[in-house]
């Protein structure tokens, strides 16, 4: 399969401002996370991923250029939507201190890394770079950033099971 100058670009983009977020989490975030805690660090991720429903661009004559592969365009316009109500929805729970909070952020975190690497995938395999025109900076530039913020919420779901795990042993070892 031959690839177009744009589409051979993209995944240089993409992994280049992937490290450039990730090297801002490492710099910036990380050495906070214990003094901010988990809710403090995930309220503002969780918004960024309600403004998903940029994908909608991918379906929006004018912004992407005809020809913009349906099998791609489709896909990720949609599965961004979705992640950004779970976005909304983790949220509100987490706002509401609802009982399943921790699940729906475990949820929205793995459709929507899920959704991310399958657009990213189907981009890739349908050559989908050079038709998207305007909307080239999504993947380029957001996608990199959603893919850094999905790491976060993992590091922060997977250090507070962590923590619980100690809590819990430390109250059995009182008993």
């Amino acid at each position: 399969m031959f690839l177009s100058l744009a589409a051979r670009l993209l995944p240089i983009n993409m992994i280049f401002n992937t490290i450039v977020f990730l090297l801002a989490y490492r710099t910036y975030l990380r050495p906070a996370l214990t003094r901010l805690g988990p809710e403090r660090v995930l309220r503002p991720i969780l918004l960024l991923h309600a403004t998903r429903n940029l994908g909608l661009l991918f379906l929006t004559p004018g912004v992407v250029l005809p020809g913009l592969p349906a099998r791609f365009a489709y896909p990720a316009a949609l599965g961004d939507v979705l992640t950004a109500v779970l976005a909304l929805i983790a949220f509100a729970a987490l706002a509401s201190e609802n009982r399943w909070r921790w699940t729906l952020i475990w949820l929205f975190n793995i459709l929507g890394s899920l959704d991310l690497l399958e657009a990213i995938l189907q981009a890739v395999l349908s050559n989908a770079a050079p038709m998207m025109g305007a909307a080239y900076w999504i993947p380029a530039i957001w996608v990199p950033a959603l893919l850094a913020t999905h790491y976060v919420v993992f590091v922060v779901l997977i250090l507070r099971q962590k923590q619980e795990t100690t809590n819990a042993h430390a109250v059995a070892a009182s008993r």
